[in-house]
């Protein structure tokens, strides 16, 4: 039997149904019970054969709340494009009583379990994405920007996929969640831009009064001022969930289909067939 799920069809299934299809294993035991990688695999998967682009994707909540649900529609799309796409579950502060910090240790440990079964999942390691919403985009831009985040992981993403994000954690809704504000001021993406960064896409709405359009701005503009590749679209009346599938398919589609061209111009995604339509 295969290891990874065959790509059911995502219709008008409800996220939480859709996580079921899932192939679903634990990376970590806690006291609250299991954290768990949840992967969609392309139809012709098969262990051993050709290594795959890896797309992973980091919910958003603010590190509060559970929701793996989040990108499963996201993670079908990309398993149809021959990908292996995987939803996660990191230590969240209703279940866990943690935040921010232990959430990075989190990724980590699911960097290096991913990284130890590269070859049973068939996972290229040199075409591996992060994707995030809000506090889960914070997490993935934690994994490129500290000087030495190259040091700590063998897996290093090749690009990166940032929807609504978090990008100056000195803000005191953000402030709060770190052990201290110097903690928070050396790990804010804003403060902490520099050269030699993988490619990224930022996806942000104009009326996002959670995590202010200005910053995606300021840290674009400073982005390529380091001569790093990046994009930012904006979505001019759009607020803080307007790419989740279930708050609107229009921006959802679009998001997705920029995302997509994205990966291809990067060489990590196979050109789509113009036959085929966007699932």
């Amino acid at each position: 039997m295969s290891l990874l799920s065959k790509v059911p069809p995502i219709g008008q299934k409800r996220q939480a149904e859709m996580l079921k299809s899932a192939t679903s294993l634990t990376y970590m035991e806690t006291p609250q019970g299991p954290l768990q990688c949840h992967f969609f695999g392309p139809d012709d998967f098969e262990p051993g054969q050709r290594r795959r682009p890896l797309v992973i994707f980091l919910h958003g909540g603010f590190w509060d709340g559970s929701m793996p649900t989040q990108f499963v529609p996201q993670c079908l799309h990309f398993a149809s494009r021959g990908a292996i796409a995987v939803a996660v579950e990191t230590r969240v502060e209703s279940t866990h009583g943690t935040g921010p910090m232990e959430c990075l240790e989190d990724l980590q440990t699911i960097l290096n379990w991913l990284n130890e079964r590269s070859e049973d999942f068939g996972i290229d390691l040199e075409k591996v994405v992060i994707g995030g919403a809000s506090g889960g985009a914070f997490l993935a831009l934690q994994k490129v920007l500290p000087k030495d985040a190259g040091e700590s992981s063998a897996i290093h993403p090749a690009a990166l996929l940032l929807f609504s994000s978090v990008l100056d954690t000195t803000r005191p809704e953000h402030l709060k969640r770190f052990p201290d504000k110097k903690t928070a001021k050396k790990l804010s993406p804003l403060r902490s831009i520099r050269k030699g960064l993988p490619p990224m896409i930022l996806f942000h709405g104009k009326q996002d009064r959670v995590t202010p359009y200005a910053d995606a701005e300021k840290f674009a503009r400073v982005v390529k001022r380091k001569r790093n590749k990046v994009e930012l679209i904006d979505f001019d009346k759009a607020e803080h969930p307007f790419f989740n599938f279930n708050v609107s398919e229009l921006y959802y589609e679009l998001t997705l289909k920029a995302a997509d061209r994205f990966l291809v111009a990067h060489g990590i995604l196979p050109e789509e067939d113009p036959a085929m339509e966007l699932s």
